[in-house]
């Protein structure tokens, strides 16, 4: 194994309407290089999964966003889909989640529009990312470089533009996890 996670926790922060793909492939490819993986949620129950505009299959959340800590984890997947970085980024508790992972110098990873809630989490600036093109100029008016790349890392911070880039993003992201803490990974 390339890279060893069996010692590390990951939390996925996804609700209602989040790219099901953009969520299991970077689970599946945590949980094979060992990661212990847990999905948190607005709300406890289960949540439901899209492809593209259509419903997919619903999965069960491990912990409310006001069960956990980030300190509680060693990194953060942020799954893209329209509605679900929108509903988390209008979340205190959720963007609060989020801004500590950068707070504690621990990985992120986000995909598509996943990188809205960096944007409210007040993360980006001075930071190179990509994203789904529509949030190119929400990423420049927060104060960061926007690239047009499969896959971006800057510091610990990774991400990628769809779900096309999902092997890279996964690779990226597993390789950041695995090497931990980053000291230019702040808020």
């Amino acid at each position: 194994m390339k890279h060893d996670l069996s010692q590390k926790t990951i939390a996925i922060l996804a609700t209602d309407g989040f790219e099901q793909i953009e969520l299991t492939r970077p689970r599946a490819a945590l949980e094979e290089a060992g990661a212990t993986v847990r999905i948190v949620s607005l709300k406890k129950g289960d949540i439901q999964g899209f492809n593209h505009a259509d419903k997919a299959d619903s999965f069960p959340v491990d912990h409310g966003i006001d069960e956990v800590e980030a300190d509680e984890f060693d990194g953060l997947v942020l799954p893209g889909g329209v509605h679900n970085p929108d509903a988390l980024r209008v979340n205190q508790d959720a963007v609060q989640f989020v801004r500590a992972f950068f707070e504690q110098h621990k990985p992120v990873a986000a995909i598509c529009h996943g990188p809205w809630t960096l944007v409210e989490a007040g993360v980006v600036k001075g930071r190179t990312l990509t994203s789904w093109p529509s949030l190119r100029t929400d990423i420049e008016n927060a104060g960061g470089e926007w690239v047009d790349e499969e896959v971006h890392c800057d510091q610990g911070l990774v991400t990628s533009r769809k779900p096309d880039d999902l092997d890279a993003f996964c690779d990226k992201a597993i390789e950041e996890f695995a090497e931990g803490k980053h000291s230019a990974q702040t808020a």
